[in-house]
């Protein structure tokens, strides 16, 4: 059985991951950093409480022996990592220095994804976004992320650690409680006037996280593994004003919407991805954003309403 290990098991895209791997066959070892209950254990052989950078890592590559590792641990907040930079380098560049090395000690054929960001490329001078386009950073996540994907590309030349980079977009889908989707329908069910920063002509491209899982199983598959980059999206750009106009039809609200003009350090303008690398692996985004949006909101309402 082949069987791949996930840092970060226990976050949003980690608990997607898992499941994709199981249903299609595969032993998922998981290490996170919530208590076992707070674990998807059914999609678990084994799960390992865990923070990073650990020694314990090593005893567990050594046991574990995976085909694959998906690093999925670290933040995802560019806001706080501009209040907290030293805390979003620790959790960025140091843990993926230390997943590196230790697979390079231990299980030295084993084939990393590498989780980044659409974040390293900034404020991009040309739309759609394609993997060679120059990495322009304006957060320190994203300066974080591409430090990270250098080091990918270091062990991949130096020591011939097979190594894949995944640049996901806006990720989103249920179980996500940040960021611009959890962040208007929050305020949408909770406020009398739905006041958001920005302008509201702000762009990005979003991808389910079963769309996300999905594409790293066919990575994991069938990538050369050669420290090469793909983006990870829908191939679609959504203004946020058109974004928050279909969100609030699918909860069936009828409030002021104020946009405040101010756009926040760090915060890029228009995101669209070419995707025509990761779809040359057979991948295709099977949830638009129509329908995932449905699925989305029903979910926030629970959380929010608790019905």
């Amino acid at each position: 059985m082949k069987i791949v290990l996930i840092t970060g098991v226990t976050g949003f895209l980690g608990r997607y991951i898992a499941r994709q791997f199981t249903q299609t066959g595969w032993e998922v070892v998981g290490i996170g950093t919530r208590p076992l209950e707070n674990a998807p254990q059914q999609d678990l052989s084994h799960y390992y409480r865990l923070v990073l950078p650990s020694p314990d890592l090593a005893m567990i590559v050594q046991q574990v022996q995976p085909q694959v590792c998906i690093h999925c641990a670290g933040r995802a907040s560019v806001e706080l990592s501009v209040s907290d930079p030293a805390s979003d380098f620790q959790a960025s560049v140091s843990i993926t220095f230390h997943l590196l090395d230790t697979l390079r000690l231990y299980a030295p054929t084993c084939r990393l994804i590498y989780l980044s960001s659409a974040a390293v490329y900034g404020n991009p001078t040309i739309v759609p976004i394609s993997e060679s386009q120059v990495s322009e950073p304006i957060s320190p996540y994203g300066f974080h992320k591409s430090m990270s994907e250098q080091l990918c590309k270091e062990f991949f030349k130096l020591y011939q650690l097979p190594a894949a980079i995944v640049r996901v977009f806006s990720a989103y889908g249920p179980g996500l409680r940040r960021q611009v989707l959890w962040d208007v329908c929050q305020k949408a069910l909770t406020q009398p006037v739905l006041k958001l920063r920005g302008t509201g002509q702000e762009s990005r491209d979003f991808i389910h996280a079963s769309d996300i899982a999905h594409a790293l199983y066919l990575i994991a598959n069938w990538a050369p593994f050669e420290a090469e980059v793909y983006n990870l999206a829908s191939g679609v750009e959504t203004t946020i004003q058109i974004l928050v106009t279909q969100i609030l039809h699918e909860l069936d609200l009828t409030i002021p919407l104020e946009f405040d003009g101010q756009v926040p350090i760090g915060t890029p303008l228009n995101w669209c991805a070419d995707i025509k690398r990761i779809q040359s692996l057979g991948f295709q985004s099977e949830v638009p954003l129509e329908r995932g949006l449905q699925v989305f909101t029903q979910w926030c309402r629970a959380e929010i309403r608790g019905w």
